[in-house]
């Protein structure tokens, strides 16, 4: 088989992700559940390189070999675009793959909260997706992109490893950068980007303090900053802000934080009444109060301010969970799953 074939595969199954392992047959995540693909072989390491290799070229090969680890997007015509990572395992190569919707999602379209538009409406700040892989951040992150993009007219700049979704310009003008191609570094590319007379950034994920750094001196500076993070929950994404830089320069990134953060969904994928997947998010609006504690790094208390701000748009994680479960999108049992506070849903497990 060609490694295309595994992908058609992939795309007719609506699985997420296709991985390939030796020892192992072919095997799909198909809402969040790994199957292998019915009737495959396990995969030698020799089959596996000779599958992979064929998707990229010898400048990538090398790199990879030297490297170890590649990242790089693929494309079948008419078919599906895919964000492919090349890895080494027991000596052997690995080829994780994600399947990229032909069409982008809009905001409707996957239940984003009310308080999204608002915060896509602005002219600047930093928005922060966050949560673990695979919770659908890239696809909230391009919904939000569109929605700007058909709503007004800014030019916009994607710094992305590797470039996911392909947008075309409409009433926004969209420039995409992919790592390693376009430009040699996060940082260096956020450092160079103001001579580019950008409205809206976007940064595909913001990996260390450089990048932060320059991600929040860019929102101070009177930009849109999108944004995706490793973090599961509102208050964890500020400490892992503020921790990551050293500890003389917290209470000045406590200072900048606190002005230009605009406001933060974290979620994660759970399953619905439908055998499929829905997302379970929290939000969390940067209000004055909510400033003031980032200020006074009162990091803990941010939690019951989200609680107690639903006027403002804001909810909890489990607050969430609840009106999913009342809102019959998801089964009690999944609730009850998910949800931090046990006490909570026992209270409210009636409709």
């Amino acid at each position: 088989m060609h490694i295309d074939d595994f992908f058609r595969i992939a795309v007719k199954k609506k699985a997420s992700d296709i991985h390939l392992a030796a020892g192992q047959p072919p095997t799909l995540r198909i809402n969040g559940i790994l199957r292998h693909i019915p009737g495959s072989k396990v995969l030698t390491p020799a089959v596996i390189e000779e599958l992979t290799f064929d998707m990229i070229t010898e400048k990538q090969r090398k790199k990879f070999i030297e490297s170890k680890e590649l990242d790089v997007s693929y494309e079948i015509s008419n078919l599906s675009r895919f964000r492919v990572n090349l890895h080494y395992q027991k000596g052997s190569v690995g080829m994780v793959a994600r399947v990229i919707p032909t069409t982008i999602p809009t905001m409707k379209d996957i239940l984003m909260p009310e308080i999204m538009y608002d915060l896509a409406r602005m002219d600047s700040g930093l928005v922060l997706i966050t949560g673990p892989t695979g919770c659908g951040k890239s696809t909230s992150l391009a919904a939000m992109i569109e929605f700007i993009n058909n709503e007004r007219s800014v030019h916009m700049v994607t710094l992305e490893d590797p470039i996911e979704f392909i947008f075309l310009s409409k009433k926004s003008l969209i420039i995409q950068r992919q790592l390693h191609t376009d430009m040699l570094s996060f940082e260096d590319a956020l450092t160079h980007v103001l001579r580019q007379d950008p409205d809206v950034v976007v940064v595909g994920e913001m990996r260390n303090l450089e990048t932060i750094a320059a991600a929040i001196t860019l929102a101070e500076t009177g930009h849109l900053v999108l944004a995706t993070l490793h973090t599961h929950s509102a208050d964890q994404t500020i400490d892992r802000i503020i921790d990551i830089f050293p500890a003389h320069q917290q209470n000045q990134i406590r200072l900048q934080l606190s002005m230009s953060l605009s406001g933060i969904m974290s979620q994660k994928l759970i399953p619905d009444i439908k055998n499929s997947r829905i997302a379970a998010r929290e939000v969390l609006v940067k209000t004055p109060a909510v400033g003031n504690l980032i200020r006074e790094n009162k990091i803990a208390q941010i939690k019951t301010v989200i609680q107690t701000s639903a006027q403002q748009g804001m909810f909890t994680m489990d607050q969430h969970l609840i009106d999913l479960y009342k809102n019959g999108k998801i089964s009690l049992e999944v609730a009850e799953a998910y949800i931090l506070d046990k006490e909570m849903v026992n209270s409210k497990s009636r409709k």
